[in-house]
C-alpha cells in the first residue's frame, strides 16, 4: 500500500484509530479493523479530529463500515457516537449477535456447489468457503493460475529468484523440480517479459507481466483536491467494481466504486449529488492514492 516508509506514523495513527472506534478489545478481526482505519488516516493525512468532523463525507474502508453496522457484534461499551451515525447514514444496522439471525448452513449443498466450480474439494475447503467465500474463490483462482506456490520458500514467493540462482521445488515426496533462472527478455507492448530458465536441465521460457514497468508505461491523472467534482482514490488498490455509469444521476453518499488492497476493501462514495461526467478507471485497474476515478458535474 506504499506506507512502508511511514510505519511510525501508522503506529501513532493506530492508537488514534482505536480511540475513534471505542477502544476495541483486540482480537481478529477487530485488530485488523483498527489497522485498516489507521492506514486510511495516514494515507489521507487525517487526524482523529478531522475524521470525526468529516465522517459523513469520507469513504471509509469496508471493514470499518461493517464494524459500525454490527457485523462482528456490539463492542463493550457500545458504538462510538456520533461517528457511527455519520458514517452509516441510512445503512442497515444489526442488533444483537450477528450469528443469531443467520440461516443454517447446508454444508452438503455448499460442497456440491464448490465441486462444480473447482476440481478437488476437501472438507477444509468447504469450511473455508463457508467462512470466507470471496477469499476462498480468489485463493482457488490464484492457485489455478500459478500452481502450488506453497512449495516455494518465502523469499522466492515474494521476491522471485535472482538471475543464475538455482533452487529446488518439492511438489511431493520423491517429486522434486530443479530450476535455474537464466535471463529476462525485453519488455513487449503488453507489459510482459519473456523469462528464460532451466527446468530439470531443459531450457524453458514463460511470459510474465512486469507490474513495475506497467506502472511506468501508463500515466494516470491525479484528482485535483480543489476541484470538488474530481473523485480520487482514497488509498492505493485495485478496482474490483464500478457502481455507476457515465451520464448517470447520483446522490451524495452513493457508492461509486470499490477498491481492494492487502485484504482491505474500500467503497468510494460520492461526496456530492450530480451527474457522472467521465469515468477514468476500469475493473482490475491498479491505482495509486489520489489517482482520478471519475468526474461529477
Amino acid at each position: 500500500m506504499g506506507l512502508g516508509n511511514k510505519f511510525k506514523e501508522v503506529k501513532k495513527a493506530y492508537a488514534e484509530a482505536n480511540k475513534l472506534l471505542g477502544d476495541l478489545i483486540k482480537v481478529t478481526p477487530s485488530s485488523k479493523i483498527v489497522g485498516d482505519l489507521a492506514q486510511f488516516m495516514v494515507q489521507n493525512s487525517l487526524t482523529r479530529q478531522e475524521v470525526e468532523e468529516k465522517a459523513d463525507e469520507l469513504s471509509f474502508p469496508l471493514s470499518v463500515v461493517e464494524y459500525l453496522q454490527g457485523y462482528i457484534g456490539i463492542p463493550h461499551g457500545g458504538f462510538p457516537e456520533p461517528l457511527r451515525s455519520k458514517v452509516l447514514k441510512d445503512l442497515s444496522r444489526i442488533e444483537g449477535r450477528p450469528g443469531a439471525s443467520l440461516p443454517a448452513m447446508d454444508f452438503k449443498a455448499l460442497e456440491q456447489q464448490l465441486k462444480k466450480k473447482h476440481e478437488d474439494i476437501t472438507p477444509e475447503d468447504v469450511m473455508s468457503a463457508a467462512m470466507y467465500p470471496k477469499v476462498f474463490d480468489e485463493f482457488k483462482e490464484f492457485n489455478s493460475q500459478f500452481g502450488p506456490v506453497e512449495c516455494l520458500n518465502t523469499r522466492l514467493f515474494l521476491e522471485g529468484p535472482k538471475i543464475a540462482e538455482e533452487f529446488e521445488v518439492e511438489l511431493e515426496r520423491g517429486k522434486t523440480l530443479h530450476i535455474k533462472a537464466l535471463a529476462l527478455g525485453d519488455l513487449n507492448k503488453a507489459g510482459q517479459r519473456e523469462v528464460f530458465f532451466e527446468l530439470n536441465g531443459q531450457l524453458r521460457s514463460v511470459l510474465v507481466k512486469d507490474t513495475v514497468a506497467i506502472k511506468e508505461m501508463h500515466f494516470h491523472p491525479k484528482a485535483l483536491k480543489d476541484v470538488k467534482g474530481q473523485i480520487g482514490a482514497p488509498m492505493p488498490g485495485k478496482v474490483i467494481a464500478i457502481k455507476v455509469k457515465e451520464g448517470a444521476s447520483i446522490e451524495k453518499g452513493q457508492p461509486l466504486c470499490v477498491l481492494s488492497a492487502m485484504k482491505m476493501e474500500t467503497v468510494v462514495n460520492s461526496p456530492m449529488s450530480g451527474t457522472i461526467k467521465k469515468i477514468y478507471v476500469k475493473t482490475d485497474m491498479s491505482l495509486e492514492g489520489d489517482d482520478l476515478i471519475l468526474e461529477i458535474e
